[in-house]
């Protein structure tokens, strides 16, 4: 990372947020006085994942842009816990991250394969707060969850020595995601914050079909679906010019409201 922004003149600044339990680990860009773009990233992964977005001038100018390390990654933790597979617990963690909104307009919440159903989790805890949700290849239907040859050599305890660290907090947390989606069912039918879908139809690791699942079960009339036949599960860089438009414009919409209501 420092060699990738030693000749970048932006650079995000990288903050721990703490409390008696709580180490979250974030890195901004961007005025904290524009409205809050917020990341939240899969399994594995973490808050550099989004580097591309977080990197780009033109968003840069239009949000104060947060990536977050989900607790259990990178540098966040919770006291006493080395892994949390609960996705309420992860959503719950987030929250702290909200308080740092500067601007008058609420938040936009992006949320990546494993991350956007904690993202949808997060969206409900605080309704109020957030402006729209979008979901990236999201893994979000329980019955859909991959397993795949090596997974299970992934839960053998001599074998983690030898991982790092977001690998086994990722093995942790897949064998219990199947269980922790059937918990969040109800939170499809409570969201009424506008929802954006994107999946992508060559996606291995997602399964196309969550894009039905969310159709089926998302009851908001204020969502939409949008479905990209040739893309894999990494449309946040195959795509991150789609993605930029669409955040561009939900800025550019927001700002013609404004004025209107000004005038």
């Amino acid at each position: 990372m420092r060699k990738h922004y030693a000749t970048k003149e932006n650079k995000p600044t990288i903050q721990i947020i703490k409390n008696d339990t709580l180490s979250l680990c974030i890195a901004t860009i961007g005025a904290d006085t524009l409205p809050m773009l917020l990341l939240i990233h899969g399994a594995p992964g973490s808050l550099w994942g989004y580097m591309n977005l977080m990197d780009d001038i033109d968003l840069q100018k239009q949000f104060h842009i947060v990536s977050v390390d989900r607790v259990g990654y990178g540098k966040s933790r919770l006291k006493k816990r080395k892994f949390v597979t609960s996705i309420e617990t992860q959503a719950k963690a987030l929250l702290p991250v909200l308080a740092l909104n500067r601007s008058s307009e609420k938040i936009t919440v992006l949320g990546r394969s494993y991350g956007a159903p904690i993202a949808a989790k997060m969206v409900t805890l605080m309704p109020d707060a957030i402006k729209e949700l979008i979901m990236v290849s999201p893994v979000i239907d329980p019955d859909k969850e991959k397993f795949y040859w090596f997974s299970k050599w992934g839960r053998n305890s001599f074998i983690q020595l030898f991982l790092p660290g977001a690998f086994n907090t990722a093995t942790a947390e897949k064998y219990s995601h199947s269980n922790e989606l059937k918990k969040l069912l109800p939170v499809w039918e409570n969201l009424t914050v506008p929802t954006t879908v994107i999946q992508g139809g060559n996606d291995w690791i997602a399964d196309p079909l969550n894009l039905e699942f969310a159709k089926k079960h998302i009851k908001s009339k204020r969502a939409q679906y949008i479905f990209l036949h040739n893309a894999g599960h990494m449309i946040t860089y195959t795509h991150a010019a789609m993605i930029k438009e669409m955040l561009m414009k939900s800025r550019l919409f927001h700002d013609q409201i404004t004025s209107l209501d000004v005038n």
